[in-house]
């Protein structure tokens, strides 16, 4: 097993897909071990460090990478299969945003009403009982709430020589903040350049689907992904798979664009997949499908179409990667 280890220094972090070199060049069947930083670079450590006095814009949501996978083409797919996400720290934060989030206005939302305030949570992290604990900051409300450890950004480089922030989901991945990306998720990502150029981060220890204050549970993470590449599959959108769902996402604005590239992506793969007719496809989706919301707060939106296997026949998708990449994963897990 090739196993290869990465911890960015603060410098190597990157702030956008595309416009940088590769920081390591690693084969298919690498199982990579890397460390993330939170959505503020870790800078964001007591109630009393407001973003918008210690973070520098546009220097947010950093992401570990970009990683060049040997022999990947434009016109291959790369597969990375989330093996274990885990918080790095004791510790969490979230905030909210003067101009940013799903309930105040935007500047592309513009609105009359004041800006919302400046405000970050605290949040204490045990790995042992599988919690975080939200604290109230104005009343003395605190609850436990199930770890569910996800990343919120992951993508490759864009076609074209494009650099795009890493907190806009497109085509190439992105800020999508689905909590479906978890452990034991293999996400699909068409290449658009030579090497692919992956790269990940923002970790968040919980989300609530929409991420609707603009931030989740954001926290540093140590995660492992095996990587694999399919010759020849081309994706057109980032989709995801795990033992019991295939899934299809979309990216845009207005959110019922989303929707709608989301579901058209799984109603074409599904009438390849089963041999539908496309119209029979739409109403099996339909019936059989369901919607999780990603993100309605960042410059795109984001949707997944969400099916189980077992109404589709359970098919062998990518020449079977989730099925090997889980293989490979329980097998590192197996010797450590």
């Amino acid at each position: 097993m090739n196993v290869v280890s990465y911890r960015p220094a603060p410098e190597e972090l990157s702030f956008t897909f595309g416009g940088r070199p590769a920081v390591r060049r690693v084969a298919p069947g690498t199982v990579l071990e890397i460390y993330t930083e939170d959505c503020f670079g870790g800078l964001v450590r007591t109630v009393d460090d407001l973003p918008s006095k210690v973070c520098e814009f546009p220097y947010l949501n950093p992401v570990t990478g970009p990683f060049h996978v040997e022999g990947a083409e434009p016109g291959d797919t790369l597969a990375l299969h989330f093996v274990s996400i885990r918080p790095a720290r004791d510790w969490a934060v979230s905030t909210t945003f003067p101009h940013f989030g799903a309930l105040t206005g935007t500047h592309t939302t513009a609105m009359l009403q004041p800006a919302l305030e400046e405000v970050v949570w605290m949040y204490e992290v045990d790995t042992e009982t599988g919690t975080v604990r939200y604290r109230a900051r104005r009343g003395d409300f605190t609850v436990e709430m199930p770890l569910d450890p996800m990343h919120g950004t992951v993508g490759v480089a864009p076609g074209a020589s494009e650099a795009r922030m890493t907190i806009t989901p497109d085509a190439h991945g992105g800020n999508m903040d689905t909590p479906e990306l978890r452990a034991g998720v293999t996400v699909y990502l068409g290449v658009n350049v030579p090497g692919g150029l992956f790269a990940v981060g923002d970790g968040h220890c919980r989300q609530g689907h929409g991420e609707v204050c603009g931030t989740a549970v954001e926290a540093a993470m140590n995660t492992v992904v095996a990587v694999e590449l399919i010759k020849g599959a081309v994706t057109p959108w980032p989709r995801l798979e795990d033992d019991e769902h295939l899934m299809s996402t979309g990216s845009a604005r207005p959110l019922e664009d989303a929707y709608r590239i989301s579901q058209h992506d799984m109603v074409t793969w599904a009438a390849s997949l089963a041999g539908l007719d496309e119209l029979d496809a739409y109403q099996l989706v339909s019936q059989g499908g369901e919607a999780p919301v990603g993100n309605v707060c960042d410059t795109n939106y984001t949707m997944l179409a969400k099916m189980p296997k077992r109404y589709l026949g359970r098919p062998e998708v990518y020449e079977g990667a989730h099925t090997r990449l889980r293989a490979l994963g329980e097998q590192y897990l197996g010797g450590r």
